[in-house]
């Protein structure tokens, strides 16, 4: 579950997101950059990270 943003700290929230979206450097095998529009995941979710909208809110610009 994603730490919510009223009880957690940029640096908890940002490597919920690294260990949720790993890079494999191979995006024909992962297609994570295709799914956040040609971004890494950490820029998809900025918002999340710093703290202005919630993970779910910021997931559901990408469904």
């Amino acid at each position: 579950m994603a730490p919510d943003i009223s009880t957690s700290t940029i640096e908890e929230r940002r490597e919920y997101i690294k260990k949720t979206f790993p890079c494999i450097a191979d995006c024909d095998m992962c297609g994570l950059c295709k799914v956040f529009h040609g971004k890494d995941a950490e820029t998809a979710y900025d918002d999340y990270i710093t703290g202005k909208r919630s993970y779910m809110a910021v997931s559901a610009d990408y469904r």
